[in-house]
């Protein structure tokens, strides 16, 4: 066979898509379908192959003799131009002149398929790089499956966490999530003040105007108290008209008391409803870490609570620090 017997040039085409056919000088007589894709619309036929290719394995090649001379060896190639795709092939001289180069893509196929746009047409039948592809593409579709999937369920375990430390009425903080803070600024032994607020006159709105009024004015408390406090901050309701504010880092009586003073003063305003008017107040204990030698939750909690029966039992509408008893006098002994 020659580059002259054009009546087996088109069974290469067929058989092995990625071929190319040179004449004795090492230029382009025929290109299968699959080479000519990977240099688009540029005419091949007369182009010198190694324009095109670049032989890096088994030696470099300048010319067609150099070509002939890796013949029956297992090439290693590349595009010259980008994205330089990596090619292995191996080389048949022709009788009369002239060679046969068959091509493939080895191991960057999946880089050629998504480079050059190509389908399993683009491939030899009996070419196991088809199977692959399936394959490759097999893994794929079920990756992003699973990917998917793990997104939702991420999303799901986000959302049933977030759903078990949120009050579902006011969208503020749970007793869950106010015991897991407390014990977290335990074990990082940072400050913070606790403040307990229960509100007063609450329970004359719910006995006159009804619960869709008490609900409406808990959901406008929490967006006045959540006005109030810093985003590091936590308020959680932690019972029907009760709230437990965390104010993080503040130890100073006179800003904390600044800042219970205010939140009393904002309950206090009007809660419109429909054509009535909502009036309550608020009544705050006050507890700081900083006054324990070892601050510990239940503690707090409790001498809190203390602190706003002593507001309540003031009159109302106020904020009042629990003051530690003074301790017990030793008895004397010997007294009669």
């Amino acid at each position: 066979m020659t580059v002259q017997d054009r009546g087996l040039l088109p069974l290469l085409a067929g058989l092995c898509p990625m071929h190319a056919v040179l004449d004795a000088e090492g230029h382009l007589v025929q290109a299968g379908p699959t080479f000519a894709k990977l240099f688009g619309a540029r005419a091949l036929q007369g182009m010198r192959f190694l324009d095109l290719i670049e032989l890096r394995r088994p030696h470099q090649a300048g010319n067609m003799a150099d070509l002939l001379a890796s013949a029956g060896a297992r090439l290693r190639l590349r595009l010259r131009a980008a994205p330089h795709t990596a090619l292995k092939g191996v080389l048949l001289p022709l009788p009369g002149g002239g060679a046969v180069v068959n091509l493939s893509f080895g191991i960057s196929v999946v880089e050629a398929v998504r480079d050059f746009d190509l389908t399993g047409a683009d491939f030899a039948a009996t070419d196991l790089t088809t199977e692959m592809l399936y394959l490759i593409e097999a893994k794929s579709a079920a990756m992003d499956a699973s990917r998917k999937l793990n997104l939702r369920l991420q999303g799901a375990r986000i959302a049933a966490e977030e759903q078990a430390f949120t009050d579902m009425l006011t969208g503020l903080r749970n007793r869950r999530a106010l015991d897991h803070v407390l014990d977290r600024l335990m074990q990082s032994e940072q400050d913070f003040a606790l403040l307990h607020l229960d509100l007063d006159f609450f329970k004359q709105v719910n006995d006159t105007l009804g619960h869709a009024a008490g609900d409406h004015v808990l959901q406008e408390v929490a967006r006045r108290l959540r006005d109030e406090v810093r985003s590091d901050d936590l308020i959680a309701r932690v019972g029907g008209d009760e709230f437990v504010i965390l104010l993080l880092g503040m130890t100073e009586r006179a800003p904390v008391g600044d800042l219970a003073d205010r939140m009393i003063a904002r309950l206090e305003k009007p809660v419109p409803y429909r054509a009535q008017h909502c009036r309550i107040s608020g009544s705050i204990g006050i507890t700081l870490s900083c006054a324990y030698d070892s601050p510990e939750p239940v503690r707090m909690m409790a001498d809190a609570d203390l602190a706003l029966y002593a507001a309540k039992g003031r009159g109302r509408g106020c904020a009042r620090f629990h003051e530690s008893p003074l301790p017990r006098a030793a008895p004397a002994h010997g007294i009669a």
